[in-house]
């Protein structure tokens, strides 16, 4: 027990602070020391190891990962970044355009990747257009976050849930759509009330955006894939054989080598969630015993508030992904798991609006706006992203209840 203590311990420590001191160990090298080390203490046999991996999560990433490639490649992104450019005549226009792109694609595309995709389109758009840059871009990363919250391939954590919880794709959409939708509104509301003298002004925008490159056949074969994929989704076939089936149909188009798609997956991540899974799973065998879960039944997480708020904290000390490994096995084992687990995904979620360390999607903003001389600094996220947060859960609560 002393020994797998130890070892969560130090992991998830190395991932909140993102690095180990005096040494190059990231993330996901801690992820894999830790998994290693369960096995090697002997806290999990190798057959527990293996079996302790979520192959359901790690497929569904994998195929959601090769069609956002694809979408990439066929310039699908660069298309939406320009429709929204040339429509918007006004700031307050652009703004709402911006949240119901971001919020919109990554309610069914990995959140991460949408940010990834349209950082760099909004902000060389928005300096084209000689407007500050800065609320456009928060836009692209609380949109993300609020609009992946709705269905289970919005974000990592979701996937994870969608697998544990087993609930039906159609059924978590719809007690969580309401969620998002109400989330996006609360941030287009915000983010205009913070810049009023960017979008509470008179301003016409003209568009200048150079003419966008895009693969028609590829563009074609991706989005058929793609919103195929959608519609199996909530036809009620399993979300990680309809995506890994998805993306490994893709790899056979003649427009992309599949080595270019490779580049663009996302392995640490992946490999990342394998060692997680087994870190925890270590701890669980080893110190959750029924005291434990009786102890966890006395602080009331199968209350939605309570679930939520202690959800939120977690998701703001290790991040969001750790944070659902954590609170698994006392969510499935409360007498009614379903409600938690819909509580869970809302509240991880959007706590990672709350400041710019709150998830990776934010991460990406920041760092990739810095590439384009656009500096994003915490306290200017703060006053928009914390409010949001408190606002959104709140609302989550009070829909989820």
């Amino acid at each position: 027990m002393l020994a797998a203590a130890l070892v969560f311990a130090a992991t998830y420590l190395v991932i909140a602070i993102g690095r180990l001191p005096g040494s190059r160990l990231d993330r996901t090298g801690a992820a894999l020391l830790g998994a290693s080390l369960m096995v090697a203490s002997g806290t999990l046999t190798l057959e527990e190891a293996y079996r302790a991996i979520d192959l359901e999560t790690l497929a569904l990433l994998l195929g959601m990962m090769i069609v956002v490639a694809n979408l990439r490649f066929a310039g699908f992104f660069h298309l939406a970044n320009a429709w929204i450019a040339r429509h918007a005549r006004h700031p307050l226009a652009l703004l709402a355009g911006v949240i119901v792109v971001s919020g919109g694609l990554s309610a069914f595309l990995v959140n991460d990747t949408v940010c990834l995709m349209l950082t760099p389109l909004v902000a060389e758009a928005t300096l084209a257009l000689r407007r500050n840059p800065v609320p456009y871009l928060l836009a692209v990363a609380m949109a993300s976050n609020i609009g992946s919250t709705a269905t289970i391939t919005g974000n990592p954590q979701n996937i994870m849930i969608g697998s544990f919880s087993h609930i039906p794709y159609g059924a978590f959409a719809a007690a969580l759509s309401p969620v998002a939708a109400a989330g996006l509104a609360a941030a287009l509301l915000l983010l205009a009330l913070a810049w009023r003298g960017e979008f509470f002004s008179r301003a016409r925008l003209v568009a200048v955006m150079p003419r966008p490159r895009w693969n028609r056949g590829l563009l074609l074969e991706s989005l058929a894939v793609a919103l195929g994929m959608v519609a199996f989704f909530f036809l009620g076939q399993p979300p990680a054989k309809v995506a890994i089936v998805g993306g490994a149909l893709l790899l056979l188009t003649p427009r992309v080598k599949p080595e270019r798609v490779y580049r663009e997956i996302d392995w640490p991540l992946l490999l990342l969630f394998a060692g997680l899974f087994v870190v925890v799973a270590g701890l669980e065998k080893a110190a959750l015993g029924p005291e434990a879960l009786a102890y966890a039944e006395r602080l009331r997480l199968d209350h939605p508030p309570v679930l939520a708020l202690v959800a939120a904290v977690l998701s703001n000390l290790v991040s969001n992904v750790p944070a659902v490994l954590v609170l698994k096995p006392f969510v499935q084992n409360l007498a009614e798991p379903r409600p938690a687990w819909l509580v869970l995904a809302m509240a991880s979620t959007l706590a990672g609006n709350f400041t710019t360390l709150g998830s990776v999607a934010n991460l990406i903003v920041v760092q990739r706006a810095r590439r384009h001389g656009i500096e994003i600094g915490f306290w200017t996220y703060f006053k928009v992203g914390a409010p949001l947060t408190v606002i959104t859960i709140a609302i989550g609560v009070l829909l989820l209840r």
